[in-house]
C-alpha cells in the first residue's frame, strides 16, 4: 500500500489515504464509515491500532469494489505522511563517501541525532529560513523509515516487523549552526527542516530498501546521486539500535542517512537559496519538491 495524508484545500484538516493508482485517493476514513470500519483520521493514528494493515487494506476493497470514497489525487493537496511523530531520529555519516567526504571517520555503529518534529512539512511545502540567522543551508536525500509498532529491544532478525514502511525525507541542515555548535540538534531543527513524503509505502511495494537509487536534484540540476546499496547500517541494524536505547513508537520517524554530494563538501559549494526547488527522490517510493524562500 501506499498511505499518506491529503486534503480539498491547504487549510483544511488532512485526512489519511491509500493511493491506488496515478489519479485515485481512497479517503480510508469515508470508506471505512461506509463499510462499518473504524478507522481514525490521520495516519499516525491509524498506525497506533494493532490491525491497521488489515483496516487500510478491508476500506480500500470496500470502496474499490461499491466505488465510494474515491478522490481525484490531482485535485487534493498533500501533507506529509506522519505530521506528528513522538521523535524523528536521524542517522549520520551513515554512507562511507558521505562521511570521507567530510574528513570524518567511518563509524563502528550508528552515529544519532534528533529533529525536533516542529520541523516536519510535506510535498510542496517551502524550505523557510531567515538569512540573518543562518547562511549555509543545505540539502540531504534519505530514505526515511516510519515505524508501526512499539518497539522496545528488537532483535535485528525481528525489526522490520515493527516498520510500517518507508517515505522519502530531506534533512535539511543549517551548516554554520551545526558546524559551530559542536552537535547537530539547532542545525538540524529548524521550522521546515525536515520535509517528508509524498507517501508511506509498506514494504511489500519496495522490492529491496536497500537496492534504491538515492538522488537530489536543485532546479533540474542533479547533485547526489548514489543507491541505499551503500548504506553502513541497514534499517534492521538501525531499528535494533535504537530500540536498546529508547522506545520506537508508531509513527516515529527514522531518517536513515544521505549519500555524498551535499552542498557544503561540493567545489564551489552549491547551497540552498531563496527561489530554489529541490527535489529529492528514492526509487519504488517517490520523489519529494519543496520549493525555498527566506522569511
Amino acid at each position: 500500500m501506499r498511505l499518506g495524508q491529503f486534503s480539498a484545500t491547504a487549510s483544511e484538516s488532512a485526512w489519511c489515504g491509500a493511493v491506488v493508482d496515478d489519479d485515485t485517493v481512497i479517503d480510508l476514513p469515508a470508506a471505512g464509515d461506509a463499510a462499518g470500519i473504524e478507522i481514525p483520521r490521520t495516519l499516525s493514528a491509524l498506525l497506533a491500532r494493532w490491525n491497521w494493515r488489515e483496516k487500510a487494506a478491508m476500506a480500500v476493497e470496500y470502496a474499490v469494489e461499491s466505488e465510494t470514497a474515491q478522490e481525484d489525487l490531482a485535485s487534493l493537496v498533500r501533507h506529509e505522511p506522519v505530521s506528528d511523530p513522538q521523535k524523528v531520529v536521524c542517522v549520520g555519516l551513515n554512507y562511507a563517501d558521505h562521511a570521507e567526504e567530510g574528513d570524518n571517520p567511518i563509524p563502528d555503529e550508528p552515529v544519532l541525532f534528533s529533529k525536533f518534529p516542529t520541523s516536519i512539512v510535506g510535498p510542496g511545502d517551502d524550505v523557510v529560513w531567515d538569512p540573518d540567522y543562518t547562511t549555509q543551508v543545505d540539502y540531504e536525500a534519505e530514505l526515511v523509515v516510519v515505524v508501526g509498532r512499539e518497539a522496545r529491544d528488537v532483535e535485528v532478525e525481528e525489526a522490520r516487523e515493527y516498520v510500517a514502511g518507508v517515505t522519502v525525507g530531506n534533512d535539511v541542515s543549517a551548516r554554520d549552526l551545526q558546524h559551530g555548535d559542536g552537535q547537530w540538534v539547532r542545525g538540524k531543527s529548524l521550522d521546515t527542516f525536515a520535509p517528508t513524503g509524498p507517501e508511506l509505502v509498506t514494504l511489500e511495494e519496495v522490492d529491496d530498501p536497500h537496492d534504491l537509487d538515492i538522488w537530489t536534484e536543485i532546479d533540474g540540476e542533479r547533485l547526489q546521486e548514489s543507491t541505499t546499496a551503500n548504506l553502513i547500517f541497514g534499517i534492521d541494524e538501525l531499528v535494533s539500535f535504537c530500540s536498546r536505547a529508547f522506545t520506537l513508537r508508531p509513527g516515529d520517524l527514522l531518517f536513515t542517512g544521505t549519500p555524498p554530494g551535499v552542498g557544503v563538501y561540493r567545489e564551489p559549494q552549491r547551497l540552498l537559496d531563496d527561489g530554489d526547488t529541490v527535489t529529492v527522490g528514492v526509487e519504488g517510493v517517490g520523489e519529494l519538491t519543496n520549493g525555498c524562500r527566506h522569511r
